[in-house]
């Protein structure tokens, strides 16, 4: 808190990925109270492959088939391929089911 006056100072550091419309998002919660000012600070390479599936037993035992928990790099990099207009593999429908009517049919 800033001595003298009502102002909270807060300091974090973001992903430049996940900053977009931040500033919007805070205005909105905080009915225009809040006002964001946002720095580039620094960089840092992301530690995970964002092509990587499990392949060992031991790996599907903890993650899964499917390794549910979300890769970051894969989010950030499908993120950035939607914005550009570039083809992401995603799956749309997961766990779909016929469509069945109430009425019925004569």
């Amino acid at each position: 808190m800033k001595e003298g006056t009502d102002v909270f100072i807060i300091k974090a550091v973001l992903p430049v990925a996940e900053s977009f419309g931040f500033a919007d998002e805070i205005r909105k919660r905080t009915s225009g109270l809040a006002s964001p000012q946002l720095v580039f600070s620094h960089w840092e390479v992301i530690a995970s492959d964002p092509f990587w599936v499990p392949t060992t037993e031991e790996e599907y035992l903890h993650f899964g088939e499917k390794a549910d928990s979300e890769n970051q790099a894969r989010k950030y990099m499908n993120a950035v391929r939607k914005r550009k207009g570039l083809y992401v593999e995603e799956k749309i429908v997961e766990h779909a089911e016929k469509q069945r009517t109430l009425s019925r049919n004569k």
